[in-house]
């Protein structure tokens, strides 16, 4: 009499692939937006380098006109002719942003701002992460100066310090940071192991790429809505007196690499799906145009009367 020895290897194989295989998909945006924020958004060079082109955009120039218009305007009393003299300091505001020496000011401040974040992040300092403005409206200043612009000279040019990051924010960021800088570099590499491990361990591997191929597909599906809800919910959550124009741009130009590699996973894993799908199909027909036709069984002879 057989011995009950549990269940088939092949059942076996056929759950630890699966497992291997949802797990693999799971980690698909994860280990996505955990590298982006790693290598895109950790770097200071690749950071500057995405920020630098909005320089030139009119959502960034415009929101950067008007705060300087304000802060300039704030600091000189001009009686009944504020308004003329408010729409000339702002054109003459929006006519430096198309400068050279506007795009070096807003490279520096990123930069800056960029700097303080990570070494605050990296180190055990407590307080807010601040960001003195004098050298960018030195810069400003000067070349207002030069243009003739009436009141330039009356720009205050003190040591600002800017908020860039709350010391409550800076704590809960700290705590979540290390572990992001090493999810940036194992979470794809674990990604791809499991779904090999799984392909390699099914009992029907085309199948299991198929299967690998659409989660893979889903899981940046995903992400890309994540994306999106995240572009609203941070729009929603800004103060009345900031552009939701610039800083949408701001927002579109540190995703774009995101949203680039998520479309072409999504596209990669439906191209995968569908070849893995039309081969097996192809197969299976093959297989059975040369599975050998049954002999026809001869009919029982009647017995005459």
């Amino acid at each position: 009499m057989r011995k009950d020895t549990g269940p088939a290897p092949s059942a076996l194989r056929k759950v630890f692939s699966a497992l291997l295989i949802v797990l693999a998909c799971v980690l698909v945006p994860l280990g996505g937006l955990s590298a982006w924020a790693k290598y895109e958004i950790g770097d200071t060079g690749r950071y500057v380098d995405t920020m630098a082109p909005l320089a030139a955009g009119p959502d960034v120039q415009g929101a950067i006109a008007d705060t300087v218009t304000d802060g300039i305007m704030s600091e000189v009393e001009v009686g009944p002719l504020e308004g003329e003299v408010r729409a000339y300091v702002h054109r003459a505001v929006r006519s430096f942003t198309g400068t050279e020496a506007f795009r070096a000011a807003w490279t520096t401040a990123n930069r800056a701002a960029h700097d303080a974040v990570l070494r605050a992040l990296r180190s055990d300092s407590e307080g807010a992460v601040t960001l003195d403005l004098a050298p960018v409206t030195a810069r400003l200043k000067a070349q207002l100066a030069d243009d003739r612009v009436p009141l330039a000279n009356r720009i205050p040019v003190e040591h600002t310090e800017v908020t860039v990051l709350g010391a409550q924010e800076l704590s809960s960021l700290r705590k979540g940071f290390p572990m992001l800088e090493i999810a940036g570099f194992w979470l794809p590499l674990a990604s791809v192991a499991l779904a090999l491990g799984g392909i390699l361990l099914a009992v029907r591997r085309r199948r299991a790429v198929t299967a690998t191929a659409l989660g893979t597909a889903l899981g940046a599906a995903l992400l890309a809505l994540a994306t999106v809800i995240g572009r609203t919910l941070t729009l929603a959550g800004l103060p009345e007196h900031v552009s939701r124009a610039a800083a949408g741009a701001v927002y579109d130009a540190l995703t774009e690499t995101l949203r680039t590699a998520t479309w072409f996973i999504l596209a990669l894993g439906l191209t995968v799906a569908l070849a893995t799908w039309l081969t097996d199909a192809r197969a299976r027909r093959r297989a059975a145009s040369a599975a050998p036709v049954p002999a026809p069984v001869p009919e029982p002879t009647r017995a005459r009367a």
